[in-house]
């Protein structure tokens, strides 16, 4: 899962580089995800949940320690499955952090791929988005607009698993 890519690091002390390839790979898939779906501008900062959102799926679902390169299509259905409504995707990205942080506490080794997930998976907890009140009663007397509609400030991750979902689905 944390694949390092070793070269000068130009700095004092001979130390080696280490590029977080994996999570820069995950986020890539995501991104290109997103912009074929074409769901949000990719400025937003939904986009960036959505972004988010699927890459710590794409990066924790990697349980063979290399990502799939050109076989991207054949895990969509497994990204599908793991962002699905019904999936304790919170639950389930907390339990893969804590198991990546302990064998990266065992071997002691650098890990800059978790280090960008785990700055990733904090943001997508602590950031809350003004997104529509799904449960709200409909029209509550009028038809609202869609700026009219009753909104509540939500976990950023809570508003891009869905967005990253359906960009599954479209791509």
């Amino acid at each position: 899962m944390l694949h390092r890519s070793k070269g000068s690091a130009g700095g004092t002390g001979g130390g080696e580089l280490t590029v977080p390839m994996a999570w820069l790979y995950a986020e890539y898939i995501a991104d290109e995800l997103l912009r074929t779906g074409d769901l949000m501008p990719p400025t937003s900062f939904e986009f960036r949940a959505g972004r988010d959102a699927l890459a710590l799926t794409i990066f924790l679902s990697d349980t063979d320690g290399e990502l799939p390169g050109i076989r991207v299509v054949t895990q969509l259905e497994t990204w599908l499955s793991l962002t699905a409504h019904d999936q304790p995707w919170h639950e389930w990205v907390r339990e893969h952090m804590d198991r990546l942080t302990a064998q990266v506490r065992e071997t002691g080794d650098p890990a800059p791929d978790l280090e960008l997930a785990v700055a990733a998976w904090r943001w997508l907890q602590e950031t809350e988005l003004l997104a529509p009140d799904l449960d709200a009663v409909p029209g509550g007397g009028t038809v609202p607009g869609e700026d009219d509609a009753p909104k509540v400030w939500t976990p950023a991750w809570q508003l891009g698993l869905p967005l990253g979902h359906l960009a599954i689905h479209l791509f």
